[in-house]
């Protein structure tokens, strides 16, 4: 998992490595932000990019990610 920043807030993006090749990410706290990419940093710039677009496309997620969050992870 890393964590991506862009702007002034701080999102969650889970990566994983593709079995045909390359990368894809996906943002957890806006399911509608993926991407993908052929390198590591490659897929970060992409879903950083994708990050920005969503919150162009519906401001409103905004403020409801402004709301009181708490994240943990949890292993099995």
């Amino acid at each position: 998992m890393s964590r991506a920043k862009v702007g002034r807030g701080k999102f969650t993006v889970v990566i994983r490595e593709e079995e045909e090749g390359g990368y894809s990410a996906q943002c957890l706290e806006l399911p509608g932000a993926v991407s993908e990419g052929e390198t590591k940093e490659e897929t970060l710039r992409n879903i950083r990019d994708a990050i920005e677009g969503f919150l162009e496309a519906f401001p409103e997620e905004k403020e409801r990610l402004k709301l009181k969050r708490e994240v943990v992870e949890v292993s099995l």
